[in-house]
């Protein structure tokens, strides 16, 4: 079963939630991005901008106490929780513990801008996600755990959206860069089945796998968005639609289109390399309204 190509007209069949004129910052739905250890720590910056950009009506970020004070300034309209962390300058797994509420008052979560360990990022994303929850978007260091011990996610199956690239894909899966690049729709399907969510293969052709086989496929004639950052905006994109209500799948099929015209707006404006992944967030609602306006 091949995949099917992403184009407008089939994502004008397939229309986000609307918003309604008469709506307020509540409705619009708010976006946990958890992330920000000490030496990435403006990913999460790029991943809450994208968020609401996308029209998400509110934001939390939860970033190394170190951090904190720096990325609250940054981010004036966002509320930042400074938590517990290791030794590295990462958010600790205990810090779980104190984001119980901001969970429950979110509407879509991200997880992973920002770090960089795998154990840590991927112990704090288990403890984080037990039980009922929102959609989460996960990224980065915080993807290997739950394809290593896919009997502890459980609870996020039919909720979850990982992101990666090739070579986060072959750790995922156990293969080289290589055999991810010689087959990346097969690897995208093995490993959505097994974590039953949807997979975001991230590269110049895009897949989005489903857990149950269906794929699309966006083809990138950007090179430029091949830069630092970059997938992080892709993920607060994707958050920040889960949280306007789009399904996991909706929200990544979306996603990926979006981020995709933002970097061709750029590519027109500046030039096809060398733009920065901070400069895709304000194209981020013009590309929007010239899908839906």
């Amino acid at each position: 079963m091949s995949a099917r190509d992403l184009t407008p007209e089939e994502l004008r069949r397939w229309p986000l939630p609307k918003i309604a004129v008469a709506t307020d910052k509540e409705i619009r739905g708010r976006v946990l991005v958890v992330g920000g250890g000490a030496q990435v720590a403006g990913a999460v910056l790029l991943t809450g901008t994208a968020a609401l950009r996308t029209g998400a009506g509110k934001l939390q970020i939860a970033a190394s106490a170190s951090c904190a004070i720096q990325l609250a300034v940054s981010m004036p309209e966002a509320r930042v929780f400074g938590l517990p962390e290791t030794a590295d300058s990462e958010l600790a797994p205990a810090a779980a513990d104190l984001l119980v509420k901001a969970v429950g008052r979110s509407d879509a979560i991200v997880i992973g801008p920002g770090l960089l360990d795998d154990a840590s990022a991927g112990e704090l994303a288990m403890r984080l996600l037990r039980g009922d929850g929102p959609p989460i978007v996960i990224d980065a260091a915080a993807m290997p755990a739950f394809v290593r011990a896919p009997d502890r996610a459980t609870s996020v199956r039919g909720r979850l959206v990982l992101t990666p690239h090739a070579g986060e894909m072959a750790g995922l899966a156990g293969v080289t860069k290589a055999e991810i690049e010689a087959d990346p729709l097969t690897a995208a399907r093995i490993v959505a089945a097994e974590v039953q969510g949807v997979v975001a293969l991230k590269g110049a052709e895009t897949f989005i796998v489903s857990p149950d086989g269906q794929a699309w496929r966006y083809v990138s004639s950007c090179p430029g968005l091949a830069t630092s950052g970059s997938g992080d905006v892709l993920s607060g994109i994707i958050g920040g639609l889960l949280a306007r209500g789009a399904s996991p799948l909706q929200a990544a099929s979306w996603g990926v289109f979006v981020h995709g015209a933002c970097g061709l707006r750029l590519a027109e404006r500046i030039a096809p390399v060398g733009f920065l992944a901070r400069e895709l967030l304000d194209e981020i609602p013009q590309a929007l309204c010239g899908m839906q306006c």
